[in-house]
């Protein structure tokens, strides 16, 4: 069996259950080696996982020709510099989200990958996993009609009370769009198709944030973001969305993810995970009905779209969670905040296809 080799850069909080995934799920991908700017943290991750090799920088490892595709797991406002350090040494790319702080960092990744020759792609891959790939078949097979709306909501106080290194999530590049809008959007692009035009509102309401939980318990941190932010997207569809991404919302009790079609409503599960439960109104029935999950990927299978990325790679058919859909997204994103200061529709010059829907009747861990 070919495998692909993976190097990391970052092992921080998210690269456990990459570690766990690469090493354990994905038979067609190896960690080569990793590197961390805490020592520390790579060591750790040496030893845990049995990697072969620990990198003193990030450079090293770019030299290294074994190096098939390097991982970029980040700080969301280093996800530039690394990415382009990665590309310029001719390797193939996957990035955590967002594929960069701002949209001319998204198009400069885009614009050196396809000069280079390599493949980007990025976060999230939550879109192909079992409970959005069932969604994603129960519209192209037309059980709720046509789409015509949708609303994605996620609001929260914030991660500073339980998060061990909450500061950066309310510095450039973070937020609640920057963070957690990925999720629902691509989800919704996966499910709708490509965004047209986005309007915004957003705003900061509070200055700075107090931590509370270990190990920088009572540092006080400055917002530089705006931490709710609330929208509509058009989409190239006809259909309009609905989005809100705050981090000042103590409760509510808002859907997650809901598709309104023209003869039924699927509500769709948390797209921050890989599985349901799916609920399907129709109104024949005047209920909700759970639905079976009819694809793989069920459990938290982080790394699934590195996984297809590989596969593309390898076959020369496009990534599922390729750069088209990140860079397309990052400019929704954006789009709210350019939007919300000029107080004017702004257009999304990107069109993406919708990404290929996943395969069934493979053996997990194997990519078609």
């Amino acid at each position: 069996m070919q495998k692909t080799r993976i190097g990391i850069v970052g092992c921080g909080d998210i690269s456990g259950i990459y570690l766990t995934n690469l090493t354990n799920l994905f038979k067609e991908l190896e960690i080569a080696g990793v590197c961390d700017l805490v020592d520390s943290k790579a060591e750790k991750a040496v030893s845990t996982y049995n990697i072969p090799r620990k990198y003193k920088d990030m450079h090293e490892m770019f030299g290294d020709p074994t190096i098939d595709i390097v991982l970029n797991i980040t700080r969301p406002y280093e996800h530039y510099d690394v990415s382009m350090a990665a590309i310029n040494a001719g390797k193939h790319v996957y990035s955590e989200k967002p594929l960069g702080a701002t949209l001319e960092e998204g198009t400069k990744i885009r614009d050196a990958a396809k000069a280079k020759g390599v493949m980007v792609g990025g976060a999230p891959d939550t879109f192909l996993g079992a409970g959005i790939q069932t969604c994603r078949k129960l519209i192209d097979d037309g059980y709720i009609g046509k789409p015509v709306a949708a609303t994605a909501f996620f609001a929260c106080r914030g991660h500073e009370s339980w998060h061990p290194d909450p500061a950066f999530y309310y510095q450039f590049g973070g937020g609640p769009m920057m963070d957690m809008g990925p999720y629902y959007i691509t989800a919704l692009v996966n499910l709708i198709g490509a965004v047209k035009a986005v309007n915004g509102m957003a705003k900061k309401s509070y200055p700075t944030r107090r931590i509370t939980s270990q190990p920088h318990y009572g540092t006080i941190v400055d917002v530089e973001v705006s931490t709710h932010i609330a929208g509509q997207m058009e989409f190239a569809s006809g259909a309009i969305g609905t989005i809100i991404q705050s981090f000042d919302v103590h409760a509510h009790k808002l859907p997650i993810l809901e598709v309104y079609g023209t003869e039924g409503t699927l509500s769709v599960p948390d797209p921050n995970t890989f599985g349901g439960p799916v609920m399907l109104y129709r109104p024949e029935s005047k209920t909700y009905m759970e639905i079976p999950l009819t694809f793989g990927y069920a459990d938290n299978s982080r790394g699934l779209g590195l996984a297809d990325m590989a596969k593309a790679i390898q076959t020369g058919r496009k990534a599922r969670a390729g750069v088209d859909i990140t860079h397309h997204v990052l400019e929704v994103m954006t789009g709210f905040s350019v939007s919300a200061e000029s107080g004017k529709q702004v257009p999304i010059l990107s069109a993406p296809d919708r990404p290929a829907p996943m395969k069934t009747g493979l053996l997990p861990g194997i990519l078609d």
